[in-house]
Order: structure tokens, then sequence, then C-alpha cells
């Protein structure tokens, strides 16, 4: 064979190769049709739009109108409303309250935990949450197990920034050892449970040892601890700047549920990163939110929660829990709007695992009642939370580069935000996950 006969096949082989190659590529691209896209909450939304999807799971063009792609498939979501995957920035995925939880502490493995986690990240999908932060898990390892597979593919499942264990005080609100015979206590001694800033600090870098992406604290009481230790701050101010700078030295920040005034304004002067909860804020803690750049996570889902619990003459919660609800729950509606009102940087957030998970929608209810429009409600759980968890290079917007975490609703959630109870479309990652016909 001459040369260039060989030459003149090779070149034909590789070409052809090249476009098997290119119309594999192509077989993965996708095509999403919308009857209307907000590419970025804050911003107008798009009309008819076509959001191409890449192989790879990120977004290439948003282009206008319904169009194609030569050998893409096409997803025909005309009649629907696409925004971005949505972010819970609080949620519990291996626990949920019940009237067996005390039981279950000390009867379930971290194996049965992961099996939990596996579940309720399910329900957190479906329900349009493609992104979440846990911040307090039960079992040891079982979160981050759980994160794993996700980011593997082994399982469906938001994407998960993990706390693992939260680092609390002996006899805070953090120490799960309330009310329990003291050789059960022994047995439920958390490594993240420290006293005086030294052991804090330990207690900082053996979360991040075991794999933790934040460290969560807990400078104040809360409601469901089975103690009558009250709302107001519990770790001294050095053992808080401690943990911060331990945690800030090892490229992690923290966050720091905290109910009490007094509570949240040290936190924030030890330079946590946000507040979950903040019940009882005022214009003045509003004004240190701003001044140390600081977020909150307003979670007016849990206090609503727990106060129907606590009213629910059958109610499975303990006596301290229930008089701290009756308390604490009928604040947060107006502590969200105090920080509305005073320019806080809001992330959304539901603390789910107290609330039912997949329920988490409910969060933007809550907040259009306390004075937010759809709008400022959907950036909450996209832009800002994004922002808040440093992803947002990856989501929080529809735009090219960005994954391709897009889910659906039926009706316009800027004109009716209860469309988004109801997602109809979930794709996390160009991977869909939910499609009613």
């Amino acid at each position: 064979m001459k040369i260039s006969n060989l030459i003149r096949i090779t070149i034909t082989t590789f070409g052809l190769g090249l476009l098997a190659m290119n119309n594999s590529a192509l077989a993965h691209t996708q095509v999403l049709q919308c009857g209307a896209v907000l590419n970025i909450p804050g911003a107008a939304p798009l009309g008819n739009s076509s959001i191409i999807v890449d192989h790879d799971g990120t977004i290439t063009e948003i282009k206008e109108g319904f169009t194609t792609v030569n050998g893409a498939t096409v997803i025909d979501l005309k009649d629907k409303f696409c925004l971005p995957g949505l972010i819970d920035s609080h949620v519990h995925l291996t626990s949920e309250l019940s009237s067996k939880g005390r039981l279950e502490t000390v009867t379930k493995s971290d194996a049965d935990y992961a099996m939990t986690a596996v579940l309720h990240a399910r329900r957190t999908l479906m329900a349009g949450f493609t992104s979440v932060q846990d911040v307090g898990a039960r079992g040891d390892d079982a979160i981050y197990a759980v994160r794993d597979a996700i980011n593997r593919g082994d399982i469906a499942g938001p994407r998960i920034l993990a706390a693992g264990k939260t680092v609390s005080i002996s006899g805070g609100h953090g120490d799960g050892r309330h009310g329990y015979s003291e050789a059960v206590a022994a047995a439920l001694l958390s490594p993240a449970t420290c006293d005086g800033a030294d052991d804090c600090r330990r207690a900082v870098r053996e979360n991040i040892r075991k794999g933790a992406d934040v460290i969560k604290i807990t400078a104040t009481g809360g409601v469901l601890s089975n103690t009558a230790a009250g709302t107001g701050q519990q770790f001294f101010d050095d053992e808080m700047r401690d943990i911060v700078t331990a945690a800030n030295f090892m490229g992690r920040k923290v966050t720091a549920h905290a109910h009490g005034k007094g509570g949240i304004e040290a936190a924030l002067k030890a330079g946590v990163s946000s507040i979950e909860h903040g019940t009882y804020l005022d214009k003045k803690t509003a004004q240190l939110f701003k001044k140390y750049d600081a977020y909150l996570v307003p979670t007016v889902l849990a206090g609503a929660t727990v106060v129907e619990m606590a009213n629910d003459p059958n109610s499975f919660l303990p006596k301290p829990s229930r008089d701290k609800a009756k308390q604490v729950g009928p604040q947060m509606i107006n502590m969200l709007r105090i920080a509305q009102e005073n320019g806080v940087k809001i992330a959304f957030g539901t603390d789910s695992g107290v609330s039912k998970h997949g329920e988490n929608a409910r969060e933007f209810v809550l907040m259009v009642e306390a004075g937010f429009t759809p709008m400022q409600a959907i950036k909450s759980a996209t832009v800002m939370a994004a922002d808040h968890l440093q992803i947002s290079d990856q989501v929080g917007t529809l735009e090219p580069g960005k994954q391709a975490d897009i889910i659906a609703v039926s009706g316009d959630p800027l004109d009716h935000i209860e469309e988004l109870l109801d997602v109809d479309f979930v794709m996390k990652g160009a991977q869909i996950h939910k499609n009613k016909d």
C-alpha cells in the first residue's frame, strides 16, 4: 500500500473517531425549553428560553426562544417556570424530630443514621433543594459517608456541606446527654464537647480531621435540649474567639446557633461568619451583622414547628423544651422582619429535622409573611445562600459554566410563592431526578 493511501486511511479513521466522539457528546447534551427562566434571582426573569446543558453537567448557554441542538435531547418545559436549584443552609439530615428521638439516641448505630440521612437527602432533593448545609449530625461519621456517596454519584441527594458534630460546652445546648443516667451519659459524651479555650481548639481540630466542611457551635442555649438553662450565652468570649481562630487557621468558617441577644452579639464579635436562628436580635444587633459582614440564617419554620408541638396536649417534648418553645417560637417572624428592614444579609435555612424533611419550602411562605417579596425570598435561597456557603462558582444562578442545577414549577413563584411547595422538575448536575408530565 502506498504511504499516501495509508495516511489518507489513517486521517479518515481519525476523523470518523472524532465525529463519533462528538456525536456521543451531543447525545448527552440536553436542551431544556422553558416558558420562563429566572436565571439570576434578583433580576427580571427571561421569557421563552432554552437552556443548553453539556454532557459534563454544566450549563453551556441560555438562548432566547425554543431552540434545539442537533443530536441533543430536548426536555419540554414550555409550560413551566425554570429557576436555579434551591439551597437550604441549615438542615439535619440524619434525624427528624419525633417521640422516638431519645430512644433512638441509644439504639441507632452510625449505619442506621446514614440510612436515615439517605432517605431524608432524597426527599430534600425531590423538593427542589439541590444543595444543603448540614449543621449538626447524629452519629460520628454518618453524614460524611452520605455526603461522599452523593459526590461519587452512588446515591441521589443534594450536594452537602457538613459540620459533623456540633461543638458545645458540657451541659450546653449541643451536649446530647441531658436527662440520661450517668452510665448512658458517659457513653454519649461527644469529642466535640469542650470546656475552656484550649479544649475548644482541640474540638475544632478533631471535627476538621474527621471531615467537617464548616464548624457549628452552640453560642447560646436552645429550645430542644432537655434542660431549663434558658437561651442566653453559654460559651465564654475567649472560647468562641479561639474556636474561630482555630477554624480559620485550617480554612473553615464558623456558624453559631444563637437565640439570645447577648450571645448573638458575642458570637459576631468573636468572628463567626453566620448566626443560626437569631431570635432576639434587635436594631443594634443588626448593625453588628453589617459591621462584621455576617449572614443570618433565620429558620422561622423551626420556630413555627416547635410552637405547634408545644401547644399539642399530647406533645412528646419534655417540659423544659415546651416552655422554651412557647417563648422562642413566636418571636421568630418579628426577628426576621427586623433583620430584613435593617439590611442584614439573609441566607435561606429551615432547620429541617425539626420540621419534616422535604417540606423545606414552607420557609418561603413564612418569609413572605415577614415582609419579604417572593423575589427576595428566592434570592435568599439561591444567590445569597450560595455566597454564604462559598459555592457561588458552582450554583445559585443559571449561567454558562455553572452546574446544571435547575428546577421548574407550574406557575410563577414571583406571583405566588406557594408554587415552590410543589416542584415539578428537578435536575442536579444535568441528571434529572424528577419530571412530572
